[in-house]
């Protein structure tokens, strides 16, 4: 029995050893790369799949440029598409003004190139991201901070449907917070400092037009004050009344409705949507800044108590800011203000040798040398004799005529006077007298130089 057992054993060990040595000495077959199942994905999609990877581990360059070759190589690739928007978004996470500048130019011209993609939507909104990163404080520059609220409202027009359009909805307004902060401190300013007239303006613009602004019901109340001062104090019912109805949780409320009964209007109701919305809002959580991190507030160009005090409930204006805005004067040139929207500004032509007088809307101002005012006439002489009066009333336009080709431009030299031609004849000698004068100076500075010259250089 255990003579069998250890032939057997024997036996299979040898077996084994024999199929290990076959596969030591047996050669490999040689595979064909080319037509393997591991080598079966397009070029371009390998080349995408690389430009991505590289993105993602930080190396923009590398990437947008296997990015660029692909969209140069393979022109019809299913790919491209993406690429172009891989592009864009390398742009946009390396961050940086030149960056994002490019990102944004990137992110524009793929909405232009596919505009019935579902990335369009995307796209869209990407730009406008691209512009409220670089948005700054409300006390500077504004650039950025209009052009995302215009971005915002294009995405919100064209994409109502789409998934992102909440996000969009909390970033317009935040974005119209800090723009409606920027007019309202304007407006406080000429508040304190008593132009009524510069800061209704600018109040008016942001109650009408960013009913969400946290402050909306400061701006109405100063309006209120503004107008009580004045003689139509029907103007100040008016705002006092938008504050109980429109804002019946504010602190300004009491005030508003004491206001309203000294000045004889009705106490209106509060309007249930308002209620409904300011409990939403009062209830909305917000984001807090740390005790540590306020301080350094100070030296960030972002806003960032603005992007807290938003609004969080309700729909933003979608409306676009009009180019033209009423009432605000501009200034022109010799002191003159107009206003935009009413009447046509003056334009003064200086036309030399012309006659005076205004066409329309413009004034055509002749050129004077005798230090009198532009476009003024000088009177005519009672005691002149007729043909004289004619010729200063126009008829004499060819008496008016300059000497040696220069416009002569006094009004009421019509007739010509017996001084002229010995004026005209002495203007000839004078010039050559001038000119002798000029010569002899330049004599007599190069004698003088010479004669420095020979007491530094005797020989």
């Amino acid at each position: 029995m255990r003579r069998t057992l250890l032939v057997l054993l024997t036996g299979a060990f040898l077996v084994s050893a024999l199929q290990c040595d076959a596969q030591i000495f047996r050669k490999k077959k040689k595979v064909n790369k080319s037509t393997s199942a591991e080598n079966t994905a397009e070029p371009d999609k390998i080349l995408y799949d690389k430009a991505i990877e590289d993105v993602r581990r930080g190396r923009h360059e590398v990437g947008r440029l296997n990015l660029q070759t692909l969209i140069n190589t393979y022109p019809d690739s299913e790919y491209l598409a993406k690429a172009k928007l891989s592009i864009a978004d390398s742009f946009f996470k390396e961050s940086g003004k030149a960056n994002m500048t490019q990102a944004i130019q990137a992110y524009k011209d793929f909405v232009i190139f596919f505009p019935f993609m579902k990335e369009a939507a995307y796209a869209q909104l990407q730009v406008a991201m691209a512009h409220y990163r670089q948005m700054e404080k409300p006390d500077r520059d504004r650039t950025e901070a209009r052009a995302a609220e215009d971005e915002f409202q294009t995405y919100l027009q064209k994409y109502p449907n789409d998934p992102l359009e909440g996000k969009a909805e909390q970033h317009l307004r935040e974005v119209q917070e800090v723009l409606a902060e920027g007019d309202f401190r304007v407006g406080y300013y000429y508040y304190l400092k008593g132009d009524k007239k510069a800061a209704e303006f600018r109040l008016k613009g942001v109650a009408r037009r960013y009913p969400l602004y946290s402050k909306a019901d400061r701006a109405l109340w100063m309006l209120g004050q503004i107008w009580e001062g004045t003689e139509r104090k029907e103007f100040a019912s008016n705002y006092y009344a938008q504050i109980v109805r429109n804002y019946p949780l504010s602190p300004l409320v009491p005030d508003a409705k004491g206001r309203l009964k000294a000045l004889g209007a009705p106490v209106p109701q509060p309007d249930p949507k308002a209620v409904a919305w300011m409990t939403a809002e009062q209830n909305a959580p917000r984001p807090r800044t740390s005790l540590v991190r306020k301080p350094l507030g100070f030296f960030k160009t972002r806003p960032g108590q603005e992007l807290q005090v938003a609004s969080r409930v309700g729909k933003p204006t979608l409306e676009p800011e009009s180019d033209t805005s009423a009432g605000v004067d501009i200034l022109a040139g010799g002191d003159q203000t107009r206003k935009t929207g009413t009447g046509t500004g003056i334009v003064a032509t200086v036309t030399p040798g012309g006659s005076s007088g205004t066409a329309g809307a413009a004034e055509n101002v002749a050129a004077t040398t005798d230090g009198s005012a532009p476009g003024s006439e000088a009177p005519a002489d009672p005691n002149a004799p007729p043909a004289a009066a004619d010729s200063a009333n126009g008829g004499g336009t060819e008496a008016a005529a300059t000497v040696e080709g220069t416009p002569k431009t006094d009004a009421a030299a019509g007739t010509a006077h017996p001084g002229d031609a010995a004026k005209a004849d002495a203007a000839p000698a004078q010039d050559s007298a001038q000119n002798g004068i000029k010569d002899d100076k330049k004599k007599e500075s190069t004698s003088k130089k010479k004669k420095g010259l020979r007491k530094i250089v005797p020989w």
